[in-house]
């Protein structure tokens, strides 16, 4: 059955608190809750393509499969308002990015909208595709790593860092690169390797699941790889 969903931007934001209940892989330390346990992907699934998601050394190993559109390993929990933290190593010729307060569409959906220039456009999301809230994760010379897009929904930029000097060179290739999201009510905000990069609001989810993308690869296929390490939270 296919659902015909028109959703309306600009609805007032609001908090929501969440009780960490603790499950497989969390270990919570002065309130910050560790989402991945280091041995296995407990707490975790994949939607969307077929990347494969693996644990090496401490570590979430995502790698590119050909012909697989865009993958994410996704919580089974939502959150609403928290601060994330985490460390991604990410071939340069892969795009990649992590969700927050998105979903997981249940079945065929239609989501109409305004597109960038204020037209109204109605855009089809397949069942099982991830949709929602995206910071970037691109090689340097994209020069939009931290930036907030709207995967698979608006599908543009919410927060465009490239004009900013600081926060579009903040990302090196072939490094490890300490992310932090923070959401609190509207308001959200990242910061790549502790530079400051999106500062927006934006009122159209107020929780929802995390997830770690594998971009889909087009003709010059490789079994490019994404790695994560140090995943954790803490809910405000």
């Amino acid at each position: 059955m296919v659902t015909r969903m028109s959703w309306v931007c600009g609805l007032a934001g609001f908090a929501m608190l969440v009780v960490a209940t603790g499950g497989a892989g969390e270990r919570a330390t002065g309130g910050w809750v560790s989402l991945f346990d280091g041995k296995t992907l407990n707490g975790w699934s994949v939607h969307s393509g077929t990347a494969q998601y693996t644990v090496e050394d401490n570590m979430i190993v995502g790698t590119a499969v050909e012909g697989s559109p865009n993958s994410f390993l996704c919580t089974a929990r939502e959150y609403g308002d928290f601060v994330l933290e985490f460390e991604v190593k990410c071939d340069p010729a892969l795009n990649s990015g992590v969700q927050f307060r998105s979903h997981i569409a249940k079945e065929e959906m239609y989501w109409t909208f305004q597109n960038a220039k204020g037209q109204v456009q109605t855009r089809k999301i397949p069942a099982d595709r991830v949709y929602g809230y995206q910071v970037e994760i691109a090689a340097s010379q994209a020069h939009s790593s931290g930036g907030v897009y709207d995967e698979a929904r608006r599908a543009y930029f919410l927060s465009d860092i490239r004009d900013n000097a600081a926060a579009a060179g903040a990302f090196k290739d072939n490094q490890w690169n300490q992310y932090r999201i923070e959401c609190k009510g509207s308001a959200m905000k990242t910061w790549v390797n502790d530079v400051p990069c999106a500062d927006y609001r934006d009122s159209m989810d107020a929780k929802g699941i995390i997830g770690l993308q594998v971009h889909g690869l087009g003709k010059d296929f490789k079994p490019y790889q994404v790695r994560w390490r140090h995943i954790r939270i803490r809910e405000l």
